[in-house]
């Protein structure tokens, strides 16, 4: 576990304007009163490390003041520009939740530009919102916990389960998991399982695994139209909200070589915050849907987490 140190902590009344440190901070839901980037939205507080202001001090050849780049909280411990959106920075008394990393700078437009000359915000600074209020001050530590996603593989297969054959498809699913995890620098934990084509067995762990927010289900097995092919059928019940258009799409992809592609009746969806996907029963098939549906995965958990990151 990584530690970070309050350095300063900083309001200010206007955007673009540089922050002045202050005795305390009170963090509420909305942000920081008096603040003037408090609000219902996802970046209610900025965070900038000395690190990253060492650097620029460094270029400028003088000294940056805390809060010069209207962060509300100056740190020291480690490059806090390399955490992700969803870790957490914490303490007993609070919790802070990051939701952006860096931001689009607005050049002559902003104040700060013009009175320091040009702002490391846009690349290195971090943006928070509140998750748990309480009093910040300068001298406080805060704790890093990287998210750690989870997700679950269900193979639905009646020999499999039975042990009559090797399961192919769901270690297949898990590597590419695994590799898109090493991609983006995240951390997943992966469980597996192999059950029968039983529709009310299938439900019972989906459910189970809803409750315990676990973030991403893949089925494997049963999207075809055969007598137990019951994947699609039950997971379309238990969704919120189904999002047809990743599946039609890799349908269209690979349908127009091998028609029988079409056949496969696999859908996505959400649950709470839980992305579903139901997958074909071959590796050939676990290849060609999770390599489309890995370009989704971020873009789809961060909305599901009301983060505006484009």
């Amino acid at each position: 576990m990584s530690k970070l140190k309050v350095l300063s902590v900083n309001i200010s009344e206007k955007k673009g304007t540089i922050k002045l440190p202050v005795e305390h901070i009170t963090l509420t839901a909305t942000g920081i009163p008096n603040d003037a980037h408090s609000g219902k939205w996802h970046r209610m507080i900025s965070l900038l490390g000395t690190e990253s202001i060492a650097k620029f001090e460094h270029k400028a050849n003088r000294k940056i003041a805390y809060g010069e780049f209207a962060e509300n909280i100056t740190t020291e411990g480690f490059e806090i520009f390399k955490t992700k959106p969803l870790d957490l920075l914490q303490n007993e008394n609070i919790t802070l939740q990051v939701t952006q990393i860096g931001k689009h700078c607005h050049g002559d437009g902003c104040a700060i530009y013009r009175e320091v000359g040009n702002c490391v915000m846009p690349k290195e600074g971090i943006f928070a919102k509140v998750l748990k209020g309480g009093e910040l001050k300068a001298g406080d530590e805060l704790n890093y916990y990287p998210k750690i996603y989870k997700a679950l593989i269900i193979t639905l297969s009646d020999r499999a389960s039975a042990g009559e054959y090797e399961d192919r498809s769901g270690p297949r699913i898990k590597e590419l998991l695994e590799e898109f995890a090493a991609k983006t620098d995240k951390v997943i934990a992966i469980n597996t399982q192999i059950i029968p084509d039983d529709g009310t067995l299938l439900a019972i762990e989906i459910q189970k695994a809803v409750s315990e927010h676990v973030d991403y289900i893949f089925t494997t097995g049963g999207t075809g139209i055969g007598p137990r092919d019951i994947t699609p059928d039950v997971v379309k019940q238990l969704l919120d909200k189904e999002i047809p258009g990743i599946m039609e799409m890799i349908r269209f992809k690979y349908g127009q070589e091998k028609p029988n592609a079409l056949l496969s009746r696999g859908i996505a969806g959400i649950m709470g915050s839980t992305q579903v996907y139901t997958l074909p029963g071959s590796v050939k098939a676990v290849n060609e849907y999770m390599a489309e549906i890995t370009k989704t995965l971020d873009h789809l958990i961060y909305m599901l987490n009301g983060l505006d990151i484009h």
